[in-house]
């Protein structure tokens, strides 16, 4: 690697993940620095750094509680620079709110005590003191969403079973997705209330799902996230047991739907079982997963596309046969560059279920297709998530439309809260830079609604614009893809 590495510690500062995936990425353009990070000093962090080439001097001597602020810039002196135009930035909330701004609360219990009618604590601190300030809410009270991540599976079942013995949800850990009260949380939608509640272990998925029914003239009642892990053995799927009992329980929700990628087994069939005593008509889509008969209140979706339909009760009509992409010759191969891991599992499985052979990023299988979720840690070390910073598929969005046998590139385009506020347009600039020529056919689907601050038509219209295929959901984009190549075994 060139450049200089120089790192800044901030001894006992602490900011949000978001906050400093955000700020990352306007550090990261500032004249002269070739790549920054900035990041809480935990054992975990501090190696993702190091994998990165980021860490060096005061940074190494990081403790949990501390703030690195790492950059490579062209040279020391420019660096220097730099780290000093960082923590200006650091500082300006803290500048701008001045004498007069409302009194912030710095702890769970003092926040209690000046908001005595909330009954919910939405969480993003280091993973290393994320379990116990949860179990402080739990203890308080509170519901919680624990968007933090690093919180050991152990910790995370524990507190799901105090959670359960307290009458609270625990939602979370790594929980990035819910719409409580018509209220969106963390990277979520802004989206119609209605009679369809969701549970989901799947932060995209949740915001396909509740996009699609919001848009095509549903509503959502509530949207609850519950963690990666919660239908794992280990855990038990205790919040997704007690969100179905919540909504069961609602008498502003006449359809639930639940939304995760392949559970446990045994998991699997505790939830199916419960499901099966509600009353109410239910949806259930185990992304990639084989599904048991449907029952008499049970449907269950191959995709998030038909869990929508299932729960607004409509087909939703799009014929990829008649939609044909301009497809070069002797080019048959699809390369997937998705921001949403649940959105990239999808895709993986419906090109899976068409026959159709699938590879990963670097597994040497030249006459496959690879689907790639960019927000994977090997791509996102020591930078913010896609979602936030769309620069990141750049790169491998040109080497795909510069590959010989690619015919097709799958997209997909997550609007909402905490998403970039234009993610669009680093694409259609990346572009607009290119060669004229023959060149693969882009697909596109686009995650969000009129209501987003993104514009749902906005970015769909700047994406049509510049050539893009742009499908009306996730499942759409990769029939259509699917359709353009032709089924190969």
């Amino acid at each position: 690697m060139t450049g200089s590495v120089v790192n800044r510690l901030r001894r006992g500062f602490y900011m949000d993940s978001v906050a400093l995936m955000r700020l990352s990425r306007r550090i990261g353009g500032i004249t002269g620095v070739e790549d920054a990070a900035l990041m809480m000093g935990t054992p975990a962090n501090k190696q993702i750094l190091t994998d990165a080439g980021l860490l060096a001097g005061e940074g190494e001597d990081a403790k949990g509680g501390d703030l690195i602020i790492a950059l490579r810039a062209a040279d020391p002196a420019g660096g220097r620079a730099a780290l000093d135009e960082a923590e200006k930035f650091l500082l300006q909330p803290a500048r701008a709110s001045g004498d007069n701004a409302p009194w912030r609360p710095r702890t769970i219990r003092s926040a209690i005590r000046a908001t005595r009618a909330a009954n919910l604590a939405l969480i993003s601190v280091p993973g290393e003191f994320a379990a116990a300030e949860a179990r402080k809410a739990i203890r308080r009270g509170l519901n919680v969403m624990l968007f933090s991540d690093n919180v050991s599976v152990d910790a995370e079942a524990a507190l799901k079973r105090e959670a359960r013995e307290r009458g609270v949800l625990m939602m979370g850990p790594d929980c990035g997705t819910a719409i409580i009260n018509g209220v969106p949380l963390a990277f979520a939608n802004d989206v119609r209330q209605g009679d369809i509640g969701i549970i989901g272990a799947s932060g995209t998925g949740i915001q396909e799902v509740s996009c699609l029914i919001s848009e095509n003239g549903g509503g959502i009642s509530q949207a609850i996230g519950v963690g990666g892990r919660d239908l794992s053995a280990a855990v038990g799927g205790i919040t997704t047991l007690m969100a179905f009992d919540a909504l069961d329980a609602d008498p502003a929700t006449h359809h639930i739907v639940l939304i995760s990628k392949p559970p446990a087994a045994a998991v699997a069939q505790r939830i199916i079982e419960r499901i099966q005593r509600s009353d109410k008509a239910c949806t259930v889509c185990f992304i990639g997963a084989d599904h048991p008969s449907e029952s008499e209140n049970v449907t269950f979706a191959a995709t998030l596309k038909h869990a929508a339909e299932s729960a607004l009760g409509a087909t939703l009509p799009f014929d990829a046969a008649e939609s044909g992409l301009p497809v070069p010759a002797g080019r048959s191969l699809v390369r997937g560059l998705y921001t949403g891991g649940t959105l990239a599992a999808e895709a993986r499985a419906i090109f899976l279920a068409a026959g159709q052979a699938v590879g990963t990023a670097g597994d040497g299988d030249g006459d496959a297709h690879r689907i790639i979720d960019l927000g994977d840690d090997a791509y996102t070390r020591g930078r913010p998530h896609p979602m936030i910073d769309p620069e990141i598929r750049i790169a491998p969005l040109k080497d795909a439309l510069a590959e010989p046998t690619v015919g097709v590139v799958l997209l997909d385009v997550v609007l909402g809260y905490g998403a970039h506020p234009d993610p669009a347009g680093p694409l259609v600039a990346a572009l607009a830079g290119l060669s004229t020529g023959p060149a693969p056919a882009i697909v596109a689907s686009v995650t969000g609604t009129e209501a987003d601050p993104q514009v749902r038509s906005s970015q769909v219209g700047k994406l049509t614009a510049a050539g893009i295929t742009v499908a009306p959901s996730n499942a759409d984009a990769a029939g259509l893809a699917i359709a353009a190549i032709g089924k190969r075994g």
